[in-house]
């Protein structure tokens, strides 16, 4: 589904990804792991056309997308959810969906996709009619989430999700990303929540200082004794 191939990118003359290798199969949760500044949404950023790559390449379905702009890869069905969530407060959550449908002109296809979305997320049904900004912060990460189903993607990319939430928010917005294993789409999670985040994924990438040093299966991860020590605050 999406391959990254020796990726180098940097700000200026600083450099913050280096040689960064990653493969995402159909229909896996693949999580990011890292601690701040360990490139993780330059990489996404990257990926998505926002930050030009120094050297490298990036595929999706086998097609090489290396800097194409955000509306192109999201004609191609990749849906970006970025840490800011970028979320329009003064317009209602049924109008923010709707905008996530942009590039849909099939009128049946987009009530479709609604209609779908709010089976998955009853409450933003509830509050179609509300207004975005006076959602609590895990309802403003779901609608956001809803917004980019709308364009039906085949990869959604999800940049720290759990960011700035209560707990109770946080276990809402994992619950989703769960619930999205059930509707066909490959997901790509950047979170600092380790622990949450290896009880939903498949697979995980660990980076540091721009490179990938570690991969591997969630359980394998969740066991290895540099992981506890480092990132699930285990001795």
């Amino acid at each position: 589904m999406l391959r990254v191939e020796n990726l180098d990118v940097a700000y200026g003359h600083l450099q913050i990804l280096r040689q960064v290798n990653m493969n995402i199969n159909n229909g896996e949760i693949v999580a990011i792991l890292g601690a701040n500044g360990a490139g993780k949404t330059t990489l996404l950023k990257s990926v998505m056309g926002l930050l030009p790559p120094k050297a490298g390449k990036v595929f999706y379905r086998g097609e090489d997308v290396t800097g194409r702009a955000p509306f192109e890869l999201s004609r191609l069905g990749i849906a970006f959810v970025p840490e800011e969530r970028n979320i329009f407060q003064a317009m209602t959550v049924e109008d923010n969906l709707l905008l996530g449908a942009y590039f849909v002109k099939d009128k049946a296809k987009i009530r479709s996709n609604l209609k779908e979305v709010y089976e998955m997320f009853p409450r933003l049904e509830e509050r179609r009619k509300q207004l975005a900004g006076t959602m609590s912060g895990g309802e403003r990460q779901m609608l956001a989430i809803g917004r980019g189903l709308m364009s039906k993607p085949h990869l959604i990319i999800l940049d720290e999700p759990s960011m700035g939430l209560s707990p109770t928010n946080v276990l809402i917005v994992f619950q989703t990303i769960k619930t999205l294993t059930s509707q066909e789409v490959t997901i790509v999670i950047v979170e600092q929540n380790v622990d949450a985040t290896l009880n939903v994924a498949s697979r995980a990438y660990v980076m540091e200082h721009g490179a990938v040093v570690m991969e591997g299966s969630s359980q394998e991860l969740s066991q290895n004794d540099y992981v506890k020590k480092m990132y699930l605050g285990q001795s």
